[in-house]
């Protein structure tokens, strides 16, 4: 299943609310669920970013409307990238022809 990191900033609507952000994790992690996905990771990180978010999806469809959703919420900023692991990292590599 692919992997996504999503580097995450709180709105000013999120820092007024942080009180709630265990529980608007908990409904993120559930809505991962419901479409096949997981939550590898969460991190509560200081400096550019406010969190850190490793999942897994099915598809990148899937993981696009997780985050659409997610956004819809406004209190937070969300910057996602697929992420490779080592295995298909090796698999690309091997298959370049240069």
């Amino acid at each position: 299943m692919p992997t996504y990191i999503s580097l995450m900033n709180l709105s000013e609507q999120g820092v007024n609310e942080a009180k709630n952000a265990p529980e608007r994790l908990q409904a993120f992690e559930a809505a991962l669920s419901e479409v096949g996905g997981k939550l590898l990771g969460f991190y509560l990180v200081m400096g550019q970013y406010d969190y850190i978010v490793v999942t897994e999806a099915p598809d990148d469809q899937t993981a696009a409307h997780v985050i659409l959703k997610t956004l819809s919420h406004g209190s937070l900023r969300i910057q996602t990238m697929r992420a490779f692991p080592r295995e298909e990292f090796e698999a690309i590599a091997h298959g370049l022809d240069f």
